[in-house]
């Protein structure tokens, strides 16, 4: 087995990357072709959700391989390969299968024990098997993981560690509050039709929303699920379905919305949101501080900049004074001043003399008399600016604190009239739509944020276990199974030496009647089988053990076997495998 995983997730990549590098459908299946079209690759598999991107692969050569499939990746994902490669994970045999075992119980996922991911392999493995570029291995790795994250949630607790990622959302939204209570009486807008919004909108229905508008750029599948909605014998809810068009004037009738599309631009842009607010309050909805998107915060600087929009305040003390300074001047750089006036963002555009009073207040705590062109603002506004500059570098996490800023004030926001959750990759939701007042959404990045601090359930430890057993087993059948085309051909080859031996004895003995012809052949037979049953268990037994690969050579080797035989064997296995459906 030389199974090898390159991918890239919600644990190795921040949001923005996972979202650039996100894949459609047809991306994916050309990624798969592509990759069994190099040369180290046999067989391949894609398996992309809205939070991890993994390319499976049967190779030959561990080195050029990893090579091979984080340049596909690059190349297919549109991300430059020295900006991805930071965030990707390599995964070879034994630790590539307890990899995929793990999503496959979700152990990996955003949120801990959630069950889509099942859904999301078979997929993968369909794709696959429809592209012939799953074999022994692929279909034996995936069919097990299905199987293995299916017995983790029937054995174990483990549904009880995390729920669906649709759920966690809605708990999000409901910032704390019982879920059914929050959603009773609301009516819903679901924009895609796909698995992620089927399980939304259902999820919704069982929660009590009073209506369902499903919205997708194919209406007959938004139909499709508006009507098994409709049916549905565990909820009354009314659900119907409107062309992607008709999404402005249903967000405005809406209380909660949620994105799941395929789309690569935005779905819902900041502008349109604001507007259906602004129309259901009678008044603008102005952005306020503070919330996920908010690019320059309350610190007032964006992208390690002070702020074009936001002037610098003033802390409203003289510079001069250790106790006073808010930075550990000791731990900045050697430079005499204190501080580096060369390529440092969180200074860049302010004038050199502003600079320079900070170097001098630096060293002696003495501002230093320029003279100063007509209007230039006096040593107190100085002193103001170089305060404010040192609060500046701070909160832009360029130089170290040696105490914290006083606190800012929030501006309150006001109760939210619209809920959104984005459960795309990339977003459908303008992440600028995080600074509306009236407005809660909640999408990929934030709900990372808020599964980063989720409890763990004792039955973690239960399916971890789970599936370092079914590693060691996976593995020793994988190794059981290299050896039984060798095995095999063995047979045949002693089929072909008995069927030999029969015929030269008819030579030999024209007279000899049928009844006893048969009896010969049949003791014959007897015999080779008894003579080859104890070497080939345990040649079976010896090669599922670690390194018992060799046995297979061995027996090759002791017997003369054909390698070709034993090739055409293996290969009609192979064949049989790629037309086998997923569990």
């Amino acid at each position: 087995m030389s199974l090898l995983v390159v991918g890239l997730s919600h644990r190795s990549a921040p949001v923005s990357v996972l979202e650039r590098a996100s894949l459609s459908v047809d991306a994916q299946l050309k990624l798969v072709q592509d990759t069994v079209a190099a040369e180290p690759a046999a067989e391949a598999a894609v398996l992309a959700t809205c939070n991890r991107i993994e390319l499976y692969a049967d190779v030959d050569k561990f080195h050029a391989g990893v090579a091979e499939l984080s340049t596909l990746l690059a190349q297919h994902s549109g991300v430059g390969l020295e900006e991805l490669t930071p965030h990707l994970y390599v995964h070879y045999e034994d630790r590539a299968v307890h990899h995929l075992f793990s999503v496959a119980c979700g152990l990996d996922s955003m949120v801990v024990g959630e069950g889509q991911i099942l859904g999301q392999i078979k997929d993968s493995l369909a794709r696959a098997q429809d592209l012939h570029t799953a074999g022994r291995l692929l279909n034996d790795l995936f069919q097990q993981a299905l199987r293995v994250g299916k017995r983790a949630h029937h054995e174990t607790g483990i549904d009880r560690a995390g729920q669906s990622l649709v759920t966690f959302g809605l708990e999000q939204l409901s910032a704390g509050a019982d879920v059914q209570q929050w959603a009773r009486g609301k009516k819903a807008l679901v924009i895609g039709a796909g698995s992620m919004s089927s399980l939304a909108a259902a999820t919704l229905a069982r929660a009590g929303v009073t209506e369902i508008v499903v919205a997708n750029r194919t209406f007959e599948r938004a139909e499709r699920l508006a009507q098994i909605l409709s049916e549905g014998d565990d909820t009354d809810v009314l659900a119907r379905a409107v062309p992607m068009d008709s999404v402005p004037g249903e967000l405005t009738r809406a209380d909660v919305a949620v994105s799941c599309t395929g789309a690569t631009g935005l779905v819902l842009t900041a502008d349109a949101v604001a507007a259906t607010v602004e129309g259901r309050t009678g008044e603008p909805a102005a952005g306020v501080a503070g919330g996920p998107a908010d690019e320059a915060g309350a610190t007032g600087v964006r992208d390690g900049r002070p702020s074009a929009e936001t002037p610098l305040p003033g802390a409203g003390t003289a510079a001069g004074g250790d106790e006073n300074c808010p930075l550990d001047l000791s731990s900045v750089s050697s430079v005499p001043s204190g501080f580096s006036v060369m390529g440092e963002a969180a200074v860049a555009g302010l004038d050199a003399a502003t600079l320079e009073q900070h170097g001098a207040w630096a060293a002696g705590g003495t501002a230093v008399e320029r003279t100063r062109e007509p209007g230039r603002p006096g040593p107190e506004a100085d002193a103001e600016l170089i305060t404010a500059l040192a609060a500046t570098a701070t909160r832009s996490g360029r130089i170290p604190e040696r105490r914290r800023p006083e606190p800012v004030a929030e501006v309150p926001r006001p109760q939210p009239v619209l809920f959104l959750l984005d459960l795309a990759m990339p977003r459908d939701v303008d992440a600028a739509v995080h600074r509306l007042a009236g407005v809660r959404l909640v999408d990929i990045e934030s709900l990372a944020d808020a599964s980063a601090d989720a409890p763990m359930a004792a039955d973690v430890d239960m399916v971890r276990r789970i599936v370092a057993d079914e590693v060691a087993a996976f593995g020793a059948a994988q190794r059981a199974a290299h050896i039984t085309p060798t095995v095999v051909a063995l047979r045949s080859m002693a089929a072909e030496v008995v069927a030999g031996e029969i015929a030269r004895l008819e030579g030999r003995l024209p007279g000899l009647d049928d009844k006893h012809r048969a009896e010969i052949t049949q003791t014959v037979k007897r015999v080779v089988d008894k003579l080859l049953h104890a070497p080939t268990v345990r040649v079976k037994q010896l090669a599922a053990e670690p390194g018992g690969a060799g046995y297979a050579d061995a027996l090759r080797t002791l017997f003369d076997l054909d390698q070709e035989t034993v090739a055409s064997v293996s290969r009609a296995g192979n064949s049989t495998e790629k037309n086998r459906g997923p569990a």
